[in-house]
């Protein structure tokens, strides 16, 4: 069995952040059962360019792997007890809403216990499900900019800069799937569910870590630095070779002292004024002026080689083409393929999450409502009589047939 083959998750969310916990959790071999908005066309991410035709796209593509997808409208009564008689047979809900929403649409513990006394119902919100800002969207952009990420980042001299990349968004997906297989734990041996009410802000200000920590304790102010340099730790940043761009780290003495022997420096090793962390840090714009000119005397290839053979810690500014071109990427396994009816074969990064040598099966991201007869039908046993009768309903929304799915 995979890892997780035994987990059952309910997942309402949209866009990346939720959907990112999930899709770590499927890969895993969780069952994962989208529960889509008929009436909204479903996850938002179908529609996200570029690269998206009809209800699907290659950003959804990216998220929503080995999952399942049934359309339902759990505001509608008969969409609600479809959702409650799922509930009774599963082991999460989780959501990606607003914070003010889950009370909203009745999916936090205290709603659904009465039909399984053991589910677990976890939020990933923007700001929390308590609070002054609880009913406030949160994005990645906006928390990037509050949480006081934008504002140690870039240059010292230029604008407030984002990550390249939506890392409150995947960290707090990554949160959110520690406190819902915690949160299971404890479920199974308890016989209790609970909530996990996970926030986007929260995950951001917790990032914060050591920065945080210097500056509540001390007269440590975090502020921007040149080229990306650590806050303390010198050398440890990006250096200007003679043809592209060359990370250096030195976080320990042993790493210091071979570079300084690589660069023809030893004498520095014993200099008072690079002797130690300490040191270096107070003399670090004189360190860093003459290492950004022995740097820039040769290629990048040749300062790779040299500090490699040192044991100094170091890569190079890649592309992300470049990136998932090294060929560490194929002995890790880090790009898999599934296919697609419209988009052929499609090529993504895998899930980072190792448990044991069974690597996971990686099967596309399903149409909207695709798996409506295996959830009906097989996990909850209903005819088609009582199907038909919640269609009629406004259970299922207006679904198209499946053939139209596939236009």
């Amino acid at each position: 069995m995979r890892p997780l083959q035994d987990v059952r998750i309910l997942a309402i969310e949209q866009y990346g952040a939720g959907p990112f916990g999930s899709v770590q959790l499927a890969d895993l071999g969780a069952e994962v059962i989208k529960i889509e908005d008929p009436t909204s066309g479903g996850d938002i991410g179908r529609y996200v360019v570029p690269e998206q035709h009809g209800e699907d796209s290659l950003f959804f593509e990216t998220f929503n792997r080995n999952k399942r997808s049934l359309s339902l409208d759990i505001s509608s009564p008969g969409g609600r007890a479809v959702f409650e008689d799922l509930v009774a047979v599963s082991d999460i809900v989780h959501s990606n809403l607003r914070g003010d929403v889950p009370a909203k649409l009745r999916i936090r513990y205290d709603d659904l216990k009465h039909r399984n006394p053991a589910i677990v119902c976890s939020s990933l919100s923007g700001f929390g499900m308590t609070g002054p800002r609880s009913a406030e969207p949160g994005y990645d952009y906006i928390l990037q900019g509050m949480a006081g990420w934008m504002d140690i980042t870039g240059e010292p001299d230029g604008p407030p800069t984002k990550s390249g990349l939506s890392l409150v968004d995947y960290s707090g997906g990554l949160v959110a799937a520690v406190s819902m297989l915690a949160a299971l734990h404890a479920a199974r041996r308890d016989g209790t569910g609970c909530d996990c009410d996970v926030s986007l802000y929260d995950t951001a200000i917790g990032m914060l870590t050591y920065p945080a920590a210097w500056l509540l304790n001390g007269d440590f102010t975090p502020r921007r630095t040149h080229h990306s340099a650590h806050p303390s730790l010198v050398p440890f940043q990006a250096f200007p070779t003679a043809d592209r761009w060359l990370v250096v780290a030195c976080p320990k003495e042993k790493f210091w002292r071979g570079l300084a022997n690589a660069i023809g420096r030893p004498e520095w090793v014993e200099d008072r004024r690079f002797v130690d962390f300490a040191a270096r840090r107070k003399n670090g714009g004189e360190l860093v002026e003459k290492l950004s000119v022995i740097f820039q005397t040769a290629g990048c290839a040749h300062w790779l080689s040299v500090l490699g053979a040192a044991g100094v810690p170091c890569g190079p500014v890649n592309s992300i083409d470049e990136a998932l071109s090294d060929a560490q990427i194929d002995v890790r396994g880090m790009i898999v393929e599934t296919e697609h009816p419209h988009f052929g074969t499609v090529r993504q990064v895998a899930s980072p999450v190792r448990v044991g040598s069974e690597r996971p099966v990686y099967r596309r991201a399903p149409r909207r409502n695709e798996d409506a007869d295996y959830v009906l039908g097989e996990i909850l046993g209903y005819g088609t009589d009582l199907v038909s009768q919640l269609a009629g309903e406004g259970a299922f929304g207006a679904v198209p047939d499946q053939d139209e799915c596939l236009v």
